[in-house]
């Protein structure tokens, strides 16, 4: 079975673009994915790149222009300057990891979750209750967050390390086990072409 690897950040608005497509090519080549939350900030700093924040006034601006263009083509709600980012996207990324070790839910859909949360419905990702309202939304016990944090918290030290080692450099970062690899929201249909055998 083919397998993605799929790292991701649960702050990042591309991330958010990329809603349940993932899933659907994953089905459509009996694919399997590996979700991989990663510290984007970290992974930025050591890759040569450099936080939205701090980036020139060019770079933003473009961003800015880029992501509501892709949320209008997407026709997916979406706010610019949400009240919450940036935000400590640690502690959603371990609810997510003890969801996906603990849980029976669907992880698509909890990725999906807590981007919107931040992109589109304004919401406090570091916030318990609305991580656990994400985790209930996506099929999970909402109490999964407080499930060894200190697993959760290793293995996402090891996700940031290995998507380094990797390759990776942005979010949404997509990588076949052939070492196909695809960042961003808008490669997901040169991904499904890889895995169609059509590139």
């Amino acid at each position: 079975m083919t397998k993605i690897t799929y790292f991701f950040a649960t702050i990042s608005p591309y991330t958010y673009l990329a809603g349940l497509r993932l899933e659907k090519i994953a089905v459509k080549h009996r694919a399997s994915i590996e979700y991989r939350p990663m510290d984007l900030m970290s992974v930025f700093s050591r890759t040569g790149g450099v936080p939205p924040k701090d980036r020139h006034v060019s770079r933003i601006e473009m961003r800015a222009q880029e992501l509501e263009r892709q949320a209008k083509k997407l026709n997916m709600p979406y706010n610019l300057k949400p009240s919450y980012f940036p935000v400590n996207m640690a502690p959603s990324s371990y609810a997510f990891i003890s969801a996906s070790r603990h849980g029976d839910g669907d992880l698509g859909a909890l990725a999906f979750g807590l981007t919107r949360a931040v992109w589109a419905e304004n919401k406090d990702i570091s916030d318990p209750k609305v991580i656990s309202e994400c985790l209930k939304a996506a099929g999970f016990d909402g109490d999964l967050a407080d499930k060894d944090m200190l697993g959760a918290a290793e293995q996402y030290s090891k996700n940031t390390e290995e998507a380094v080692a990797s390759g990776v450099f942005g979010a949404p970062f997509y990588i076949t086990d052939t070492d196909q690899r695809f960042w961003g929201q808008d490669r997901l249909e040169d991904l499904d072409l890889i895995l169609s055998g059509a590139l």
